[in-house]
């Protein structure tokens, strides 16, 4: 059912032999047919066989998929999205190129900021008004 390497662009290939499948049956309602057929797919992948994966992609896809992860190297990505076996498999293949796809992005490096002196004046003013208010309620002597 799987024909050539899952190719997610620019630069990685998943060959086929890397990647493990079985149909599994699926679970919540469904009436008797429920027991009987496996639908459900659970589509395996062992990290260090993904060729093109640079040690940063490698560390944001485990990072991006740490749930899917099995041990440290295998991630397993389940479809039940259909009633159909070959549908599901589709679906899992496409979650996978999108799971690459998206170690792939590089993070916008952050730039660090100051607050306005606007926003400063206004959050100084508010701690005023706020400790003025509880001071209002403080018991006193004199009254």
């Amino acid at each position: 059912m799987i024909e050539g390497p899952l190719i997610a662009e620019p630069g990685l290939r998943v060959p086929v032999w890397a990647l493990r499948w079985k149909a599994v049956r699926s679970g919540g309602p469904g009436g008797q047919n429920v027991n009987k057929v496996a639908s459900k797919v659970e589509l395996r992948v062992t990290i260090a066989c993904i060729e093109g994966l640079t040690e940063q992609t490698g560390a944001r896809l485990r990072a991006l998929a740490k749930t899917r992860l099995v041990g440290n190297d295998e991630l397993v990505i389940t479809s039940e999205r259909t009633r159909d076996q070959g549908r599901n498999l589709e679906d899992a293949l496409a979650k996978l190129r999108v799971l690459l796809e998206a170690a792939q992005r590089q993070p916008r490096p952050r730039r660090p900021t100051r607050p306005t002196r606007g926003s400063v004046e206004r959050r100084l003013a508010a701690k005023q008004r706020r400790g003025d208010t509880k001071a209002g309620r403080r018991w006193s002597d004199e009254g």
